[in-house]
C-alpha cells in the first residue's frame, strides 16, 4: 500500500515537474524517445569527420562538399509530409513511416561500420542516415502538431518544449561521450553502436495511437495543403523574409577546413573535441536563455543586424588560433579553442533564435506545420549552398590536409561575407518576437498597400524544425 502511494506520488511529481503537467502516457514516452534518439545520434558526428579524413583520406574541400550533400534530405522535408499524408502504408500515415525510418538508419550505420571503403559509398550511407532522421523528424513533428492543437491556452507550447528538451538531452549526453568513445575505440565501433539507436524509433512507433485512414481523402487533403502553401508563399510578407533568411544562411563556411586544422596542425584528439562539443552545447543553451530573457522585445531587424556584425567580428578571433598568435599572447591552444567556441556559439544561437520565431510567426493558420517545414527546408538548402561554396573556396585557396598557409584568408572571407545580406534588412518585418502586431515588411510602408484582412499573417502555435 505504501509502495503504491509512493509510486503514485513519484508519478505525480514527475508529471508536474519534468513533463510540465503533461500526463505520462505510452504515446508521450514514444514521442519523446524519438526526439531523444535524434539528439543522441550526435554520438557519431566526430566519428564521421575522422572517418572521412583519416580512413578514406579525403581532402578538406571534399569533406565540405560531402557534408553539403548529406543535408539534401533536409531541404525537401515537406515532401515527406506530403508522402505521409497522401500515401498511407497499410492504411496508416505515421507509424509505418517511423518504422521504416528507423530501419533505414540502422542499415546505413551498419553498412558504414562494415562495408564502406570508398567515398561514393560513404556519401550514399551518410545520405541514407540523414534521410532516416529527416523522415522521422517530419513524422514526429506532425504527431506533435496534431496533439498540440488539443492543448489549452495555458498549456500552449508545453509539448514542443518537452520535445526540444528531449532532443537537447540526447545531444548533451553524447556531446562529450562521442569524442571519448572514439578515442578509446575506433570509428567503426562508434558506427556500430550508433546503429542500435534508430531501432528504438522502429520499436516505439508501435506505441503511437493512430486510426486507419481513407486513401482518397488523404490525397485531397494533400492537394488542398499544396494550394494553401502556394497561396501563403505568394504573400510578400512571407517570401521576402524567407529570401533574406536564405541569403543570410547561404554565405560560405570554413568548418571542414578548420576541422582539419585543429586535428592535423594543432593535434586536437577526439576526447578534447568532445569537450569542445559539450561546451558548445551548453553555450547554445545559454544563448537561448539570453534571447528569451533579454532580446524577445528587440525588433527582428535590429537583432539580425547586431548579431550578424558581432558574430562576424567574433569569428575574426579565430585568426589568432589559425596564425598561432594566441601562443604569442600566452594562451594555450586548447583553452583558446574552448573559450572561442563558447563565445561564438552563444552569439550564433542568439542569431538563430529569431529565425525560428520569425519563421513560425510567418505561418498562416491552417498550414502552420507544413509551411514552417518549408521555411526550414529553404534554410537548410541555404546551409547546403554554404557548405558547397566553402568547399569551392577551400579548393581555390589550396587549403589541404597539410597546407594551411591560406586558411587565414579563407576564414577572413567566410566571416566578411556574412555581412553581405545586411543591406537587405528591409526585407524583414519591423516587429519583434514578443510583438503582437501584424508582421509587415518595409516595402508596405514605402508606398505599397498593406496586407488585407484575407492576407493577415497569424503566429504559428508550434515551433517544429
Amino acid at each position: 500500500m505504501t509502495v503504491t502511494a509512493e509510486s503514485q506520488g513519484f508519478k505525480q511529481f514527475f508529471e508536474k515537474r519534468i513533463l510540465l503537467g503533461q500526463p505520462l502516457t505510452t504515446e508521450l514516452t514514444a514521442i519523446l524517445l524519438v526526439y531523444f534518439v535524434q539528439g543522441i545520434l550526435g554520438l557519431a558526428r566526430l566519428a564521421v569527420s575522422f572517418f572521412l579524413k583519416d580512413d578514406l583520406g579525403l581532402s578538406p574541400a571534399e569533406v565540405a562538399a560531402l557534408t553539403g550533400i548529406a543535408s539534401l534530405p533536409w531541404t525537401i522535408k515537406p515532401l515527406f509530409g506530403f508522402l505521409s499524408d497522401g500515401l498511407p502504408i497499410g492504411g496508416y500515415r505515421r507509424r509505418p513511416y517511423l518504422i521504416l525510418s528507423g530501419l533505414m538508419g540502422t542499415a546505413a550505420w551498419l553498412v558504414l561500420a562494415t562495408l564502406v571503403h570508398t567515398a561514393w559509398l560513404a556519401t550514399a550511407m551518410i545520405l541514407l542516415s540523414s534521410l532516416s532522421v529527416a523522415i522521422s523528424d517530419v513524422i514526429v513533428d506532425s504527431l506533435v502538431v496534431e496533439r498540440a492543437r488539443q492543448e489549452s491556452q495555458v498549456e500552449a507550447g508545453t509539448l514542443q518544449s518537452l520535445c526540444w528538451g528531449a532532443s537537447a538531452a540526447g545531444g548533451l549526453l553524447t556531446a562529450y561521450l562521442g569524442g571519448l568513445l572514439l578515442e578509446q575505440t575506433s570509428t567503426l565501433v562508434v558506427f556500430a553502436v550508433t546503429a542500435t539507436f534508430p531501432l528504438i524509433v522502429s520499436v516505439v512507433a508501435w506505441l503511437i495511437t493512430e486510426e486507419p485512414v481513407d486513401q482518397q481523402s488523404n490525397i485531397q487533403t494533400v492537394w488542398s495543403q499544396v494550394k494553401q502553401l502556394q497561396a501563403a508563399f505568394s504573400q510578400r510578407a512571407i517570401w521576402m523574409p524567407a529570401l533574406f533568411l536564405f541569403l543570410w544562411q547561404s554565405t560560405p563556411s570554413a568548418d571542414s577546413a578548420f576541422f582539419f586544422f585543429t586535428t592535423n596542425d594543432l593535434g586536437f584528439e577526439p576526447e578534447f573535441l568532445g569537450r569542445v562539443r559539450l561546451v558548445s552545447s551548453l553555450a547554445a543553451l545559454i544563448g537561448i536563455a539570453i534571447f528569451q530573457r533579454f532580446l524577445k522585445a528587440v525588433p527582428f531587424r535590429t537583432i539580425f543586424a547586431w548579431s550578424t556584425v558581432l558574430a562576424a567580428l567574433g569569428g575574426m578571433t579565430t585568426l589568432l588560433l589559425v596564425t598561432h598568435a594566441n601562443r604569442t599572447l600566452g594562451i594555450d591552444d586548447q583553452w583558446f579553442s574552448l573559450g572561442d567556441s563558447a563565445i561564438l556559439t552563444v552569439m550564433g544561437q542568439i542569431a538563430f533564435m529569431p529565425v525560428l520565431v520569425l519563421s513560425a510567426r510567418l505561418c498562416p493558420a491552417g498550414v502552420e506545420a507544413t509551411l514552417f517545414s518549408l521555411l526550414m527546408s529553404i534554410f537548410n538548402l541555404a546551409g547546403l549552398i554554404s557548405h558547397e561554396l566553402g568547399a569551392l573556396l577551400t579548393h581555390w585557396f589550396h587549403v589541404t590536409e597539410t597546407d594551411f598557409e591560406n586558411l587565414w584568408l579563407l576564414v577572413t572571407i567566410t566571416n566578411v561575407t556574412t555581412l553581405l545580406p545586411l543591406p537587405l534588412l528591409f526585407l524583414l518585418p519591423s516587429a519583434s518576437a514578443s510583438s503582437e502586431d501584424e508582421l509587415t515588411v518595409a516595402g508596405d510602408a514605402a508606398g505599397e498597400e498593406d496586407l488585407g484582412a484575407e492576407d493577415e499573417v497569424a503566429p504559428a502555435p508550434a515551433l517544429t524544425s
